[in-house]
């Protein structure tokens, strides 16, 4: 089992590696061009995600696809990773991974546009779409289609389920001296009673969870910058300087070059929000929007609220704790690094970073529950619907009790390689991207509806 794990992890590492960074961060920086930098218009983005557009086709609101969509990105990665990114690459990475939030920008907007260009209806009527429909659809390659549904629908067990529910039973025994099988028994039986409804009752939910944990998180952050308010100023100069030069070990910081920063940063950017990889775009599928790009503009905001947000609020409250006790924070990494700096907050600050924790890790089980049906209805239909349901609650409560590092390697490997197809979609469809954007963008068409008909596939 060892030598097994070894050979992944080997592999994860190839494909987590530069050639995906490059390619990643290759097409944020076309797509951003491109589009002659949508990013400009994220005020009118997160207008819109707010403003329903109830008389459109779909199954959920725009801002229930948006809500879905963070509640599956809005991870442990944005709390636990920032500070491994900030253990391992220095404080400079934390704008390397801003920087790459912004450009993904770009990314998640082509990507929720294509969602809705080529979306179709299955038997039932529901609204599916994904990069595996703009594969098949719009370029025409279902074979590259087919391979992103199977690793999507692997990947999502692991990565979007096991994983998570493992984080949350840990974390629960650790805080509060829960068995992990009960907290299984109760996350099993929260989760299922969610997911059943299908996307209507994931969307319904998550409107109202994801602004709630954010909110509560993001008070927590800004109560300990409070605090740290002489250490702010600093830490910005720090963040700036260490993206560009190499930083020398000391004052609770390890050393830590230039490259490293850039690495660590891009790296963790890249997991935090999913740009590029293709999951986001199968629940913006699903919303209710009289054209592609009004979808798009929303599905694009939730890089913002994700990345240039809560990642950039997580990388100055560990930079200012470092600031403010570097013998404390000295030689801490990932987790007890985050933990270090919310105990900044007396007595409560354990209990909100755990209920945070918390709350990210289970609403990234919700998210992905929808993102792995979708690819399994893709492969095999309508019928695959329960009995994914029934595995996916099954699985949960087998996360929370297992050891996973196996799981976790194949589980992030696999969520590598949906990239790939998906980049394929991204870039041979650069050219419909332009043309929507500028019919209903830059024409100032937004209240235009699309003629596109909407097949309806029999399976």
């Amino acid at each position: 089992m060892e030598a097994i794990n070894n050979f992944v992890s080997t592999i994860n590492g190839f494909v987590w590696g530069p050639v995906m960074l490059v390619l990643l961060f290759g097409t944020h920086v076309f797509l951003t061009i491109r589009t002659r930098f949508v990013q400009r218009y994220i005020g009118k983005a997160i207008k819109l995600s707010i403003t329903p557009d109830n008389e459109a086709e779909g199954d959920v609101s725009g801002f229930g696809a948006l809500a879905t969509a963070l509640a599956a990105t809005i991870g442990t990665g944005n709390i636990v990773g920032v500070a491994t990114a900030v253990a391992l690459g220095g404080p400079g990475a934390i704008l390397w991974c801003w920087l790459t939030g912004l450009f993904g920008i770009a990314t998640k907007y082509g990507e929720a546009l294509l969602a809705i260009k080529y979306r179709v209806k299955d038997k039932t009527g529901a609204m599916v779409g994904g990069p595996m429909y703009a594969l098949e659809r719009g370029l025409g390659q279902k074979w590259l289609g087919i391979l992103f549904a199977v690793f999507a629908g692997i990947a999502c067990f692991g990565i979007g389920n096991m994983t998570q529910a493992n984080s949350i039973a840990t974390m629960v025994d650790a805080n509060f001296g829960v068995p992990s099988w009960i907290t299984g028994i109760v996350l099993t039986i929260a989760t299922a009673l969610v997911i059943l409804g299908g996307v209507k009752s994931i969307a319904k939910f998550c409107e109202k969870l994801v602004p709630f944990m954010a909110g509560f998180y993001i008070l927590g952050c800004i109560i300990i910058l409070v605090i740290n308010a002489p250490f702010i100023g600093s830490a910005f100069k720090l963040i700036v300087s260490s993206a560009f030069t190499s930083t020398a070990a000391g004052g609770g910081f390890v050393g830590a070059t230039v490259m490293m920063a850039i690495r660590f940063g891009i790296a963790r950017g890249l997991f935090t929000n999913e740009s590029g990889l293709g999951s986001a775009p199968i629940a913006d599928a699903a919303a209710m929007t009289r054209n592609p790009v009004r979808q798009a503009l929303i599905s694009m905001s939730g890089v913002f609220w994700d990345t240039i947000v809560v990642c950039a609020l997580t990388g100055l409250v560990l930079v200012t704790s470092i600031l403010k006790n570097p013998e404390t924070m000295s030689g801490l990494n990932g987790g007890m690094l985050t933990t270090a700096a919310f105990n900044t907050i007396p007595v409560v600050g354990p209990i909100v970073l755990t209920i945070g924790l918390i709350t990210f890790a289970w609403s990234t089980i919700l998210g992905w529950s929808y993102y792995g049906e979708r690819s399994w209805v893709y492969l095999v239909g309508t019928k695959a619907i329960k009995p994914f349901r029934f595995v996916w609650v099954v699985v949960v409560f087998i996360g929370c009790v297992t050891a996973l590092d196996l799981v976790w390697n194949i589980a992030d490997t696999l969520n590598a390689m949906m990239a790939f197809p998906n980049l394929v979609a991204l870039l041979g469809l650069s050219g419909v991207i332009v043309t929507e954007t500028k019919k209903y963008l830059w024409d100032d068409n937004m209240e235009g509806w699309s003629t596109d008909a909407i097949p309806t596939v029999n399976k």
